[in-house]
């Protein structure tokens, strides 16, 4: 029992010794193992979350707007002709289609440019006349008096076609190249609706914006030249030299063929938005003559259908009486603005008609209707 005892004493350190001995070489290799080990990677980077597509039109309800305010100007005047001012937008009733429109705004002539095409007859029916420096000057002080700085005027002649002699410029540019015209010294045929087309086209096309477009026309509105007159003169003429055509029968057919001419014209007009003017020479002759009567009546039906007026000057120094008429029309216009809750599709014809039923008294002029643009 006691040789057990001794022997027990002695094993106990020994295993104790073993035992932190074989820790310390575990440590040992462990600590040169992690040294030798190369060093870990990179933590891997987080891929960023995509992008969504951006919804369809089918996703959702798609909310479109469009603008359908519509600018009239309208001309108030007496029973003397004079221009009346003042008139508060309450006085004004305007119709489209039939329908009442609210009125927005009663906007400011002088604030909205002003794009005038003055039209110049240099056809042997009116420089024969006799006065043709004196037209000039009084259409040359007509844009001096009218315009501001921020208004344009182009200058076409009308002659045996239509020929731009100044394109859009300052009053003094134009005044000054309209001066420059010469009178017609033979014989010049009249193209005078080719010519009314080609100003509304040009005002289509140059024409900013919500400016006022304005065609002013120096003529007696004598037509012989114009593409479908001319084809139409000469269709009738051949059928007349093959017995096709009584000359009664050819002048009913030319006649309503120049009825169409006009309406084509007034179109014209009336889809460049702009106002038609005549300044007819021929004076107290023109009711003389039935072609001239019948040409005279021609440019008043495009005037009043786009809120102008057709003249006859007594002379030539009534002359400048008309035009200083026509600027202070110009200037003394009311805007009215509404917005358009019609459903008339773009290339249709939309009636208008405007009225100050609180002066019965009072002649109104305003354009009888619009061509919508396309949205």
């Amino acid at each position: 029992m006691k040789t057990h005892g001794s022997w027990g004493k002695h094993l106990v350190p020994a295993l104790v010794a073993a035992v932190l001995a074989l820790f310390f070489c575990a440590s040992l290799v462990q600590g040169q193992t992690l040294q030798d080990l190369p060093p870990p990677p990179p933590p891997p980077k987080p891929k960023p979350t995509p992008t969504p597509p951006p919804p369809k039109d089918e996703d959702f309800e798609v909310i479109r707007t469009t603008s359908n305010l519509i600018m009239v100007p309208v001309s108030v005047v007496d029973a003397k002709g004079e221009a009346v001012l003042g008139l508060p937008i309450t006085d004004f009733r305007l119709e489209e289609q039939g329908r009442d429109q609210q009125i927005t705004e009663l906007g400011n002539p002088d604030q909205v440019p002003l794009d005038i095409v003055l039209l110049f007859d240099i056809s042997s029916s009116v420089s024969q006349k006799g006065f043709f420096v004196f037209q000039q000057k009084a259409a040359a002080s007509f844009l001096r008096q009218v315009m501001k700085p921020t208004d344009r005027a182009a200058v076409f002649t009308i002659g045996s076609e239509p020929l731009l002699i100044s394109p859009f410029a300052t009053s003094e540019v134009a005044a000054a190249k309209l001066q420059t015209i010469p009178a017609a010294t033979s014989p010049v045929p009249t193209a005078f609706y080719d010519t009314v087309a080609a100003a509304a086209n040009y005002l289509i096309e140059k024409s900013a914006e919500r400016h006022r477009r304005v065609i002013v026309v120096i003529s007696d509105g004598d037509d012989n030249y114009s593409n479908l007159v001319r084809e139409m003169t000469i269709a009738e003429v051949r059928a007349g030299q093959r017995g096709d055509a009584t000359p009664a029968a050819a002048k009913r057919s030319l006649d309503a063929r120049r009825e169409r001419a006009v309406l084509d014209v007034q179109k014209a007009v009336q889809q460049a938005d702009a106002a038609f003017y005549s300044v007819n020479p021929g004076g107290k002759s023109v009711h003389l003559n039935q072609i001239s009567t019948r040409s005279h009546n021609a440019m008043r039906s495009i005037a009043e259908s786009t809120g102008g007026t057709a003249f006859i000057p007594d002379s030539e120094m009534d002359l400048e009486r008309v035009f200083s008429e026509v600027a202070a029309e110009l200037r003394g216009q009311y805007l009215l603005q509404y917005y358009s809750n019609s459903q008339t599709p773009a290339g249709h014809f939309r009636s208008i008609k405007v009225a100050v039923p609180t002066h019965m008294e009072f002649r109104v002029r305003a354009r009888q209707g619009y061509y919508p643009k396309q949205k």
